[in-house]
Protein backbone atom coordinates (compact mmCIF):
# COMPACT_ATOMS: atom_id res chain seq x y z
CA UNK A 1 0.00 0.00 0.00
CA UNK A 2 2.46 2.67 1.13
CA UNK A 3 1.16 5.89 2.66
CA UNK A 4 -0.06 9.18 1.16
CA UNK A 5 1.00 8.42 -2.45
CA UNK A 6 0.84 5.37 -4.71
CA UNK A 7 0.54 4.38 -8.38
CA UNK A 8 -2.92 5.96 -8.59
CA UNK A 9 -1.76 9.39 -7.37
CA UNK A 10 -2.19 12.10 -10.00
CA UNK A 11 0.61 14.65 -9.71
CA UNK A 12 0.75 18.26 -10.86
CA UNK A 13 4.16 19.96 -11.00
CA UNK A 14 4.11 23.64 -10.01
CA UNK A 15 6.99 25.47 -11.67
CA UNK A 16 7.31 22.78 -14.35
CA UNK A 17 8.82 25.13 -16.95
CA UNK A 18 11.78 26.12 -14.77
CA UNK A 19 15.14 24.35 -15.01
CA UNK A 20 14.66 22.29 -11.82
CA UNK A 21 11.01 21.62 -12.51
CA UNK A 22 11.69 20.33 -16.01
CA UNK A 23 14.64 18.17 -14.96
CA UNK A 24 12.83 16.48 -12.08
CA UNK A 25 9.62 16.10 -14.06
CA UNK A 26 11.68 14.03 -16.48
CA UNK A 27 13.10 11.96 -13.62
CA UNK A 28 9.69 11.38 -12.03
CA UNK A 29 8.19 10.32 -15.35
CA UNK A 30 11.06 7.87 -15.87
CA UNK A 31 10.27 6.34 -12.47
CA UNK A 32 6.63 5.88 -13.44
CA UNK A 33 5.02 8.78 -11.58
CA UNK A 34 1.62 9.69 -13.02
CA UNK A 35 2.16 13.40 -13.78
CA UNK A 36 -1.05 14.74 -15.30
CA UNK A 37 -0.23 18.45 -15.63
CA UNK A 38 2.16 21.26 -14.86
CA UNK A 39 1.46 24.82 -13.76
CA UNK A 40 3.33 28.00 -14.62
CA UNK A 41 1.24 31.20 -14.67
CA UNK A 42 1.41 32.83 -18.10
CA UNK A 43 2.67 29.71 -19.88
CA UNK A 44 -0.59 27.84 -20.25
CA UNK A 45 -0.82 25.93 -23.52
CA UNK A 46 2.82 24.88 -23.59
CA UNK A 47 4.02 21.31 -23.03
CA UNK A 48 6.96 19.96 -21.02
CA UNK A 49 7.97 16.35 -21.71
CA UNK A 50 4.52 15.94 -23.25
CA UNK A 51 2.81 17.19 -20.08
CA UNK A 52 0.25 20.00 -20.58
CA UNK A 53 1.13 23.28 -18.87
CA UNK A 54 -1.71 25.25 -17.26
CA UNK A 55 -1.97 28.73 -15.77
CA UNK A 56 -3.85 27.67 -12.63
CA UNK A 57 -3.63 24.64 -10.39
CA UNK A 58 -7.42 24.62 -10.04
CA UNK A 59 -7.57 23.64 -13.70
CA UNK A 60 -5.24 20.70 -13.00
CA UNK A 61 -7.69 19.52 -10.34
CA UNK A 62 -10.87 20.17 -12.35
CA UNK A 63 -9.66 18.89 -15.73
CA UNK A 64 -7.13 16.18 -14.86
CA UNK A 65 -8.13 15.18 -11.31
CA UNK A 66 -4.76 16.08 -9.79
CA UNK A 67 -4.58 15.18 -6.09
CA UNK A 68 -0.88 15.74 -5.32
CA UNK A 69 1.46 18.62 -6.09
CA UNK A 70 5.23 18.86 -6.37
CA UNK A 71 6.48 22.44 -6.06
CA UNK A 72 9.61 23.83 -7.75
CA UNK A 73 8.92 27.52 -7.26
CA UNK A 74 11.44 30.17 -6.07
CA UNK A 75 11.22 31.09 -2.34
CA UNK A 76 9.38 34.44 -2.77
CA UNK A 77 6.54 32.72 -4.64
CA UNK A 78 6.48 29.27 -3.03
CA UNK A 79 4.07 30.19 -0.19
CA UNK A 80 1.48 31.36 -2.72
CA UNK A 81 2.00 28.15 -4.71
CA UNK A 82 1.30 26.07 -1.59
CA UNK A 83 -1.73 28.16 -0.68
CA UNK A 84 -3.11 27.86 -4.20
CA UNK A 85 -2.66 24.08 -4.15
CA UNK A 86 -4.44 23.70 -0.81
CA UNK A 87 -7.25 26.03 -1.85
CA UNK A 88 -7.75 24.05 -5.07
CA UNK A 89 -8.30 20.83 -3.14
CA UNK A 90 -4.92 19.12 -3.53
CA UNK A 91 -4.54 16.40 -0.86
CA UNK A 92 -0.74 16.04 -0.68
CA UNK A 93 1.55 19.04 -1.25
CA UNK A 94 5.29 18.42 -1.58
CA UNK A 95 7.39 21.59 -1.49
CA UNK A 96 10.99 21.08 -2.59
CA UNK A 97 11.85 24.79 -2.29
CA UNK A 98 14.28 25.86 0.43
CA UNK A 99 14.92 29.32 1.84
CA UNK A 100 11.29 30.30 2.41
CA UNK A 101 10.99 32.95 5.19
CA UNK A 102 9.85 31.42 8.49
CA UNK A 103 7.06 33.96 9.04
CA UNK A 104 5.60 33.11 5.62
CA UNK A 105 5.61 29.42 6.52
CA UNK A 106 3.75 29.94 9.80
CA UNK A 107 0.79 31.43 7.95
CA UNK A 108 1.03 28.94 5.09
CA UNK A 109 1.08 25.84 7.31
CA UNK A 110 -1.92 27.12 9.28
CA UNK A 111 -3.97 27.57 6.09
CA UNK A 112 -2.97 24.20 4.63
CA UNK A 113 -3.97 22.38 7.81
CA UNK A 114 -7.26 24.26 7.83
CA UNK A 115 -7.89 22.94 4.30
CA UNK A 116 -7.20 19.38 5.43
CA UNK A 117 -4.24 18.89 3.10
CA UNK A 118 -0.90 17.25 3.99
CA UNK A 119 2.23 19.35 3.45
CA UNK A 120 5.60 17.63 3.11
CA UNK A 121 8.43 20.15 3.36
CA UNK A 122 9.48 22.74 2.52
CA UNK A 123 13.17 22.01 1.89
CA UNK A 124 12.42 18.31 1.41
CA UNK A 125 13.54 15.65 -1.06
CA UNK A 126 9.89 14.56 -1.17
CA UNK A 127 8.12 11.24 -0.75
CA UNK A 128 8.44 7.92 -2.56
CA UNK A 129 6.50 4.67 -2.41
CA UNK A 130 9.03 2.39 -4.12
CA UNK A 131 7.81 0.61 -7.21
CA UNK A 132 4.71 2.81 -7.29
CA UNK A 133 5.48 6.52 -7.46
CA UNK A 134 7.89 9.22 -6.39
CA UNK A 135 6.98 12.85 -5.82
CA UNK A 136 10.25 14.67 -5.35
CA UNK A 137 13.94 14.62 -6.18
CA UNK A 138 15.30 11.46 -4.52
CA UNK A 139 17.23 8.93 -6.65
CA UNK A 140 14.67 6.26 -7.44
CA UNK A 141 17.10 3.46 -8.27
CA UNK A 142 18.35 2.98 -4.69
CA UNK A 143 14.86 2.19 -3.43
CA UNK A 144 13.28 -1.26 -3.27
CA UNK A 145 9.66 -2.13 -2.62
CA UNK A 146 9.11 -3.75 0.76
CA UNK A 147 7.92 -3.32 4.33
CA UNK A 148 10.10 -0.70 6.02
CA UNK A 149 8.84 2.86 6.41
CA UNK A 150 11.46 5.60 6.53
CA UNK A 151 10.95 9.10 7.99
CA UNK A 152 13.83 11.56 7.97
CA UNK A 153 14.75 15.16 8.72
CA UNK A 154 17.77 14.89 6.41
CA UNK A 155 17.57 14.37 2.65
CA UNK A 156 21.05 13.03 1.97
CA UNK A 157 20.99 10.81 5.07
CA UNK A 158 17.75 9.33 3.77
CA UNK A 159 19.55 8.20 0.64
CA UNK A 160 22.36 6.59 2.64
CA UNK A 161 19.92 4.77 4.93
CA UNK A 162 17.71 3.59 2.07
CA UNK A 163 20.72 2.34 0.15
CA UNK A 164 21.86 0.31 3.17
CA UNK A 165 18.38 -1.15 3.70
CA UNK A 166 18.14 -2.14 0.05
CA UNK A 167 21.60 -3.73 0.07
CA UNK A 168 20.67 -6.02 2.97
CA UNK A 169 17.39 -6.98 1.28
CA UNK A 170 14.99 -4.80 3.25
CA UNK A 171 12.66 -2.95 0.90
CA UNK A 172 10.69 0.15 1.82
CA UNK A 173 6.95 0.86 1.89
CA UNK A 174 7.23 4.67 1.83
CA UNK A 175 10.15 7.04 2.45
CA UNK A 176 9.47 10.62 3.54
CA UNK A 177 11.71 13.64 3.99
CA UNK A 178 10.14 15.93 6.57
CA UNK A 179 12.18 18.93 5.43
CA UNK A 180 15.08 20.77 7.01
CA UNK A 181 13.48 24.14 7.80
CA UNK A 182 12.32 25.35 11.25
CA UNK A 183 8.67 25.28 10.15
CA UNK A 184 7.58 22.19 8.20
CA UNK A 185 4.17 20.84 7.38
CA UNK A 186 4.27 17.44 9.10
CA UNK A 187 6.03 15.74 12.00
CA UNK A 188 7.39 12.29 12.77
CA UNK A 189 4.20 11.54 14.69
CA UNK A 190 1.96 12.48 11.75
CA UNK A 191 3.61 9.86 9.58
CA UNK A 192 4.03 7.28 12.34
CA UNK A 193 0.23 7.35 12.69
CA UNK A 194 -0.08 6.53 8.98
CA UNK A 195 2.52 3.75 9.18
CA UNK A 196 0.65 2.32 12.16
CA UNK A 197 -2.45 1.85 10.00
CA UNK A 198 -0.58 0.64 6.90
CA UNK A 199 -0.64 -3.16 6.66
CA UNK A 200 2.32 -3.22 4.28
CA UNK A 201 4.62 -1.42 6.73
CA UNK A 202 6.19 -3.91 9.15
CA UNK A 203 8.73 -1.59 10.79
CA UNK A 204 10.01 1.99 10.71
CA UNK A 205 13.39 3.69 10.53
CA UNK A 206 13.45 7.18 12.04
CA UNK A 207 16.30 9.51 11.05
CA UNK A 208 16.61 12.54 13.29
CA UNK A 209 19.13 15.29 13.87
CA UNK A 210 20.09 17.85 16.48
CA UNK A 211 17.70 20.71 17.21
CA UNK A 212 14.11 20.82 18.42
CA UNK A 213 12.25 18.12 20.32
CA UNK A 214 10.53 16.21 17.49
CA UNK A 215 12.43 13.00 18.14
CA UNK A 216 11.70 13.04 21.88
CA UNK A 217 7.98 13.51 21.16
CA UNK A 218 8.08 10.70 18.60
CA UNK A 219 9.73 8.39 21.14
CA UNK A 220 6.82 8.84 23.55
CA UNK A 221 4.28 8.17 20.80
CA UNK A 222 6.12 5.05 19.65
CA UNK A 223 6.14 3.48 23.12
CA UNK A 224 2.50 4.34 23.83
CA UNK A 225 0.85 3.80 20.43
CA UNK A 226 2.95 2.00 17.83
CA UNK A 227 2.97 -1.80 17.84
CA UNK A 228 5.67 -2.11 15.17
CA UNK A 229 9.46 -2.21 15.66
CA UNK A 230 11.29 1.10 15.23
CA UNK A 231 14.99 1.87 14.97
CA UNK A 232 16.60 5.30 14.85
CA UNK A 233 19.72 7.23 13.95
CA UNK A 234 20.47 10.76 15.17
CA UNK A 235 22.78 12.94 13.09
CA UNK A 236 24.99 15.54 14.77
CA UNK A 237 26.54 13.44 17.54
CA UNK A 238 29.90 15.17 17.01
CA UNK A 239 28.51 18.71 16.59
CA UNK A 240 30.59 21.25 18.57
CA UNK A 241 28.58 22.77 21.49
CA UNK A 242 27.10 26.16 20.63
CA UNK A 243 27.83 25.84 16.91
CA UNK A 244 24.96 26.34 14.45
CA UNK A 245 24.94 23.33 12.16
CA UNK A 246 23.58 22.54 8.71
CA UNK A 247 19.82 22.79 8.39
CA UNK A 248 17.91 25.79 9.63
CA UNK A 249 15.95 23.27 11.70
CA UNK A 250 19.08 21.94 13.36
CA UNK A 251 19.42 24.72 15.91
CA UNK A 252 20.04 23.85 19.56
CA UNK A 253 18.54 26.33 21.98
CA UNK A 254 17.48 26.55 25.60
CA UNK A 255 19.55 23.53 26.56
CA UNK A 256 17.41 21.22 24.41
CA UNK A 257 17.90 19.44 21.14
CA UNK A 258 21.35 17.88 21.68
CA UNK A 259 22.05 14.52 20.04
CA UNK A 260 22.71 12.94 23.44
CA UNK A 261 19.29 14.06 24.71
CA UNK A 262 17.53 12.55 21.72
CA UNK A 263 19.45 9.29 21.86
CA UNK A 264 18.73 8.88 25.57
CA UNK A 265 15.04 9.66 25.06
CA UNK A 266 14.71 7.13 22.26
CA UNK A 267 16.52 4.42 24.21
CA UNK A 268 14.45 5.09 27.34
CA UNK A 269 11.32 4.32 25.32
CA UNK A 270 12.70 1.00 24.08
CA UNK A 271 13.82 2.10 20.63
CA UNK A 272 17.03 0.72 19.11
CA UNK A 273 19.41 3.58 18.28
CA UNK A 274 22.26 3.06 15.84
CA UNK A 275 25.27 5.15 16.81
CA UNK A 276 27.45 4.21 13.84
CA UNK A 277 25.70 5.00 10.54
CA UNK A 278 27.79 2.42 8.73
CA UNK A 279 26.17 -0.32 10.84
CA UNK A 280 22.57 0.68 10.16
CA UNK A 281 21.80 -1.92 7.51
CA UNK A 282 23.25 -4.77 9.56
CA UNK A 283 21.40 -3.59 12.68
CA UNK A 284 18.15 -3.29 10.73
CA UNK A 285 18.32 -6.97 9.82
CA UNK A 286 18.38 -7.80 13.53
CA UNK A 287 15.65 -5.34 14.54
CA UNK A 288 13.22 -6.32 11.78
CA UNK A 289 14.06 -10.01 11.33
CA UNK A 290 10.92 -11.27 13.05
CA UNK A 291 8.50 -8.78 11.49
CA UNK A 292 9.74 -8.25 7.95
CA UNK A 293 10.99 -10.91 5.57
CA UNK A 294 13.52 -9.92 2.91
CA UNK A 295 12.02 -9.19 -0.49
Amino acid sequence: MGILVDEDTKVVVQGITGKEGTFHTRQMLAYGTNIVAGVTPGKGGERVEGIPVLNRIKDAVDIYGADASCIFVPPPFAPDAMLEAADAGIDVIVCITEGIPTLDMIKTVHFIRKCGAVLIGPNTPGIISPGKTKVGIMPGDIHKQGGIGVISRSGTLTYEVVDQLTRVGLGQSTCIGLGGDPIVGTSFIDHLRCFKEDRETKGVVLIGEIGGTAEEEAAEYIEEELNKPVMAFIAGQTAPPGRRMGHAGAIISGGKGKAEDKINALKSHGITVVLNLGQLGKTALQVFKDSCKSH
